[in-house]
C-alpha cells in the first residue's frame, strides 16, 4: 500500500498519521464530520429497564429517584453533555421539601460507604487513590475521578471498586463504562456489575457496550450482548438502533447496518435526528447520495407532520428543509450537525448548488455556521476547482466571526497543492503560523508531499528541519515520499542517507521497507533496492510484502533469474509465496517471452491452491501465441479447463485471434462456439479477430455479421476492421458500401494509408480514374505514401494513364524514403518504358538484371528511365 507514492495525490498520502491529528480532519486536510456526542453520554438517569436482584438497603436510599432531562443538541451538532452540570436528585414525594445537589448526595454516599467498611482500611484505600488521581477526569467531580483512576491502576475489580461498591449510581456506572478505552476491560467491568447483582443495568449501559465492542470490531461479542438484551427483555431504544447502524456501517458490514435499520422500521420506531444523521452518513460513505437524500426527505416529512400543531398552517415561505421534505407546509428545526451532514452529502455528490442552498437556509434559520460547516464548504468548492468560491468563503468566515483553524489551513494547503499552486500552498502554511496556529502533523505531511513530488529539495529539507525542532515524528509516508524525491532528483547518496536515518532507529515497518525497495527499483537502482532488502533482513525476517516488491524490482530491471531465485528462497525464511508473488513473477516472465519458465511457476501456484481464475493462465497462453507456439498454448488451455477453471472472454479472444492469424477458420469457430455455449458475450477483440479471419478467407457474409455486432458495441469498429471490410468490398467492386465506411472513417479522422490505398485500388479497378487520381493526390498531400503497397498503387495508376513524369517522380520518392521496390514496381515502370518505345525484350533484360543484383539492376533502371523519359533522377527541379 506504500508503493508508487509518486503517483498518489494528497488524498492518498497520509494513511498512517500521527495520533495528534485532529479527529475531525481527514488526512489531506478534508473534513470528516464528527457525530454528536453519543446519547449514551447524556442519558445517564434512565428509568430502570430490568433490575437484577438488589439486596435490602436503607429506605432513604431507595426513595431517591432521578429527574431526567431531555438531551439537547448544541449549535455544533453534538449533544450537550451534562457531565459538568450538577444532576438534580429529588426525594420521593413522601419526603417533601428535601432536595440535594449532586455534591450533597456524594457526601452522603461517602458516609454510607464508611459504615460498611472497617474505618481504617476504607480511609487508606481512598487516600491512596486520591493521592495519585489523574487530572484528566476532574471534569466529572465527586468520587468519579478517584474511581476511574483506581480502575486504571488496580487490576482486581473487587479491590478497585471496594470503597464505592455499594453507592454507585446509574450515572456513575454509565460514565465508568464510557471511559473505558479497552474493550476487554469494559467487558470485565460490565460483567462485574452483573455478577454483583445489586446494580441495575439498563439500555444505556448496553448501548455503551455495543459502541465499545463495535469500535473494537468484536462482532461475535456484540451479537452475544444483543441476544442477552433480548433474553433479559431490555428493549432497544432509538439510540440503540442508531449505535448498531453506526458501528456496523463504520465496520464495513453494510448488510448488518441495513438489517438494524429495517428492524427499526418494522418496529415502527421513528429515528431521531441523530440516528437520521447516522443513516445519511452511511449512505454518503457508500457513495449512495440519492438514497441519503431520499432518506432525509422522508424523515423530515414525517417529522414535520408529527410536530405540526392542530391549527391553521401559516402562510410563511417554504424553507429549504420544507422543500426537501416534499411538504411545503412542514418546517423541521435541524441542528448544525445535520446541516453539516447534508452539505457534505451534496458536496460529495457534486451537487454544489444544493449544498449552497442548504448553507443559505441554515443562515436564514439563524443557525450560526461553525468551523466544521465552513471547512466542509471550502473543501467542497476547492475539490471542484472553484477557488473563487473558496476565497469568498474565507471572507465569510471573517464576517461571521469564525476564524480559520488548523484544519481550515490544512484544507487550503491541500487544495492549492492539488491545483499545482505550490506558492499559495506554502503561503497558507506560513499564514497559519503567523495567525498563532500550530501546524499539526497533517499540515507538515501535506505540504511535504507536495514539495517532494515537485522535487523541491531545499524547501522540503527546511520543513523537515522544522519538524525536527518541534520534535514531530516523521511518519512512514513522509519517509517514503522523500526517499523517492531524492532518487528522482538524482541525489542517490542523499536518498540512501535518508533511508538509513530511519532504518537505524529500528522503527520501520515492512510497508516502509517495501516502499523504499519500490522507489529504488522503479528508477533502475537495483543494487540499492537489494541493500534495502538486506537491511530489512538485519532487523527481522522479511515479510511476503518485501519479497513481492523485490520480485517486482527485479522484473522492472529485467533480472528474471534473480527474481526466480528470490521466490525459490522464500521457504528458507519461513515465508510462503502468496498469490501476488506468483502473479507478479508469471506476468513478468510471460511478458519477457519466457513462457516455459512461467509455466513452471504457474504449476507451482496451482499446486499451492492459489489459482482461482484464468488470469495467470491467460498471460502464459498469450506468450506462447506471441512466439507462434500455438500447440503449447492449446495444451495449457486444456490443462486450465481440467482444473475446473472457467475460461473468460479474454482467453477465448487470444486463441481465436491466433487461429485467425494462421487462417484456420475451423479452429477459430470452434472456440467461438464454445464461448457462446458458456453464455459469454462477443467483445470488440473477438469481432475484430473474426473480421480479420473472414477477410483472409474471403467470407464477406460472415465478416458483415461480425462487423454488424461490432457496430452495436459501445467501442464500435476500429480502423483495422473497417479497412478489412473496404478490402472485401473492393475485391467485389461493391462501391457504395465501401464508400460509406471510408467516408465515416474520414469524417472521424481515422482514415489511414491503407484506407486510401484500398479506395484507390477499387476506383482504378472499375475505371473511375477521376476519383482514383483525387485519392492519389490526397495521399501525397497528407503524407500517406510510406508503404510499398501504396507506392505501387499510385505508381501503377500514373503509369496506366500515361503520366510518365508523375510515375517517375513517385519512384524517386520511393527510393529516397528507403522503401525497396518489388516486381510489381518494375512491372509498372516497364509499362512507362514500353509506351515510350522501349522493346519488351529490353524491359525483360532490365528485370533480369534487377533480380540478379538489386543495386546494379536499380542503377540500370534509373539510367534507362533518364534516357527515355528525359528525367534526371538526382535533379527533378524542372517539374
Amino acid at each position: 500500500m506504500f508503493l508508487k507514492l509518486q503517483h498518489l495525490d494528497t488524498n492518498c498520502l497520509p494513511i498512517l498519521h500521527s495520533v495528534k491529528s485532529s479527529k475531525t480532519t481527514n488526512i489531506n486536510g478534508g473534513v470528516l464530520l464528527p457525530l454528536p456526542r453519543h446519547r449514551a453520554e447524556t442519558e445517564f438517569e434512565q428509568p430502570p429497564i430490568n433490575k437484577h436482584n438488589i439486596p435490602p438497603q436503607k429506605p432513604s436510599h431507595l426513595e431517591k429517584i432521578s429527574v431526567l432531562h431531555k438531551p439537547k443538541l448544541n449549535p455544533e451538532g453534538s449533544v450537550e453533555n451534562p457531565d459538568t452540570e450538577n444532576a438534580i436528585v429529588e426525594k420521593n414525594k413522601a419526603v417533601k421539601g428535601r432536595v440535594w445537589s449532586r455534591k450533597g448526595m456524594l457526601e452522603k454516599d461517602k458516609l454510607h460507604t464508611k459504615s460498611w467498611m472497617e474505618p481504617a482500611r476504607a480511609n487508606d484505600v481512598v487516600k491512596k487513590v486520591h493521592t495519585n488521581c489523574s487530572m484528566k477526569w476532574t471534569r466529572y467531580g465527586g468520587c468519579l475521578p478517584a474511581i476511574l483512576e483506581a480502575l486504571e491502576t488496580v487490576g482486581d475489580l473487587d479491590e478497585a471498586f471496594k470503597p464505592w461498591e455499594l453507592t454507585l449510581s446509574n450515572k456513575e456506572r454509565t460514565i465508568i463504562l464510557k471511559e473505558q478505552k479497552d474493550w476487554q476491560r469494559a467487558m470485565e467491568i460490565f460483567e462485574w456489575f452483573k455478577r454483583k447483582g445489586c446494580y441495575e443495568l439498563n439500555v444505556i449501559h448496553y448501548n455503551i457496550m455495543i459502541r465499545i465492542l463495535g469500535k473494537a470490531r468484536r462482532w461475535v461479542e456484540l451479537e452475544i450482548l444483543r441476544d442477552e438484551m433480548e433474553k433479559n427483555r431490555i428493549n432497544a431504544i432509538n439510540s440503540t438502533y442508531g449505535t448498531l447502524i453506526d458501528v456496523y456501517s463504520k465496520g464495513n458490514i453494510r448488510e448488518k447496518a441495513m438489517y438494524w435499520l429495517d428492524m427499526m422500521n418494522k418496529r415502527k420506531m421513528e429515528p431521531d435526528e441523530v440516528t437520521m444523521g447516522i443513516v445519511v452518513q452511511m449512505y454518503k460513505t457508500a457513495g449512495e447520495f440519492e438514497k441519503a437524500e431520499e432518506f432525509f426527505k422522508k424523515w423530515s416529512m414525517r417529522k414535520g407532520l408529527a410536530e405540526a400543531e392542530p391549527v391553521a398552517v401559516s402562510n410563511s415561505t417554504p424553507t429549504k428543509v420544507a422543500a426537501l421534505s416534499g411538504d411545503p407546509q412542514s418546517h423541521v428545526c435541524l441542528s448544525s450537525y445535520t446541516y453539516n451532514t447534508l452539505i457534505d452529502t451534496y458536496g460529495k455528490a457534486g451537487r454544489l448548488k444544493d449544498a449552497s442552498e442548504t448553507f443559505e437556509h441554515m443562515l436564514k434559520e439563524g443557525i450560526i455556521p461553525n468551523t466544521v460547516t465552513l471547512n466542509t464548504m471550502i473543501h467542497m468548492f476547492g475539490n471542484h476547482g472553484q477557488l473563487d468560491e473558496v476565497a469568498s468563503l474565507m471572507h465569510k468566515m471573517e464576517h461571521l466571526g469564525c476564524p480559520p483553524d488548523t484544519r481550515t489551513y490544512n484544507i487550503l494547503i491541500s487544495l492549492h497543492a492539488k491545483h499545482d499552486n505550490i506558492v499559495m500552498a506554502t503561503g497558507y502554511f506560513k499564514k497559519m503560523q503567523s495567525a498563532s496556529l500550530e501546524p499539526d502533523a497533517v499540515s507538515f505531511r501535506t505540504l511535504l508531499y507536495a514539495l517532494s513530488i515537485r522535487h523541491m529539495v531545499t524547501e522540503a529539507e527546511e520543513l523537515v528541519s522544522e519538524m525536527d525542532k518541534r520534535d514531530l515524528e516523521i511518519d512512514e509516508f513522509t519517509q517514503s515520499s522523500l526517499t523517492r524525491m531524492y532518487i528522482e532528483a538524482g541525489m542517490l547518496e542523499k536518498s540512501w542517507f535518508w533511508f538509513k536515518r530511519f532504518h537505524i532507529q529500528g522503527k520501520m515497518s515492512c510497508e516502509c521497507y517495501s516502499a523504499s525497495i519500490d522507489a529504488f527499483g522503479e528508477r533502475g537502482h537495483i543494487l540499492e533496492a537489494e541493500k534495502v532488502f538486506n537491511c530489512c533482513q538485519e532487523r527481522r525476517n522479511p515479510s511476503v510484502l518485501e519479497f513481492n516488491v523485490m520480485i517486482k524490482a527485479y522484473g522492472i530491471n529485467k533480472k528474471y533469474d534473480e527474481a526466480c531465485r528470490l521466490i525459490d528462497s522464500m521457504d528458507a525464511y519461513g515465508v510462503i509465496p502468496d498469490k501476488c508473488s506468483y502473479n507478479s513473477l508469471i506476468q513478468m516472465l510471460a511478458s519477457a517471452d519466457l513462457p516455459e519458465k512461467a509455466t513452471i511457476y504457474l504449476r507451482k501456484m496451482q499446486g499451492s491452491g492459489l489459482v482461482s481464475d484464468c488470469i495467470p493462465y491467460c498471460a502464459v497462453i498469450s506468450s506462447f501465441v506471441k512466439l507462434g507456439q500455438l500447440k503449447m498454448a492449446v495444451g495449457l488451455f486444456k490443462e486450465m479447463v481440467g482444473f475446473k477453471l472457467t475460461p473468460d472472454v479474454v482467453v477465448y479472444g487470444v486463441l481465436i485471434n491466433a487461429y485467425a492469424d494462421v487462417g484456420n477458420v475451423e479452429e477459430a469457430l470452434h472456440y467461438v462456439n464454445a464461448m457462446k455455449e458458456m453464455g459469454l458475450p462477443m467483445n470488440a477483440v473477438i469481432c475484430n479477430s473474426l473480421i480479420k479471419l473472414y477477410t483472409k478467407v474471403g467470407c464477406l457474409k460472415d465478416a458483415e455479421e461480425a462487423y454488424y455486432i461490432l457496430q452495436r458495441l459501445e467501442v464500435g469498429p476500429d480502423v483495422y476492421s473497417s479497412n478489412c471490410m473496404i478490402d472485401l468490398y473492393t475485391e467485389r467492386s461493391m462501391v457504395k458500401p465501401a464508400e460509406e465506411i471510408f467516408e465515416k472513417l474520414r469524417r472521424n479522422g481515422n482514415a489511414n494509408e491503407f484506407s486510401y490505398a484500398m479506395m484507390l485500388c477499387m476506383y482504378k479497378k472499375i475505371g473511375s480514374f477521376e476519383e482514383a487520381f483525387e485519392i492519389a493526390q490526397k495521399m501525397r498531400e497528407f503524407g500517406l505514401l510510406t508503404d510499398l503497397l501504396s507506392y505501387n498503387l499510385v505508381l501503377g495508376l500514373y503509369a496506366s494513364d500515361g503520366r510518365f513524369k508523375e510515375a517517375v517522380t513517385i519512384f524517386k520518392q520511393m527510393i529516397e524514403s528507403g522503401v525497396q521496390p518489388n516486381d510489381s514496381t518494375f512491372k509498372s515502370l516497364g509499362v512507362v518504358l514500353m509506351k515510350r518505345g522501349v522493346s519488351k525484350k529490353a524491359v525483360a533484360n532490365l528485370e533480369v538484371m534487377w533480380k540478379r543484383d538489386h543495386q546494379s539492376g536499380l542503377e540500370a533502371w534509373l539510367a534507362t528511365l533518364d534516357s527515355i523519359v528525359g528525367l534526371v533522377f538526382h535533379d527533378l527541379n524542372d517539374e
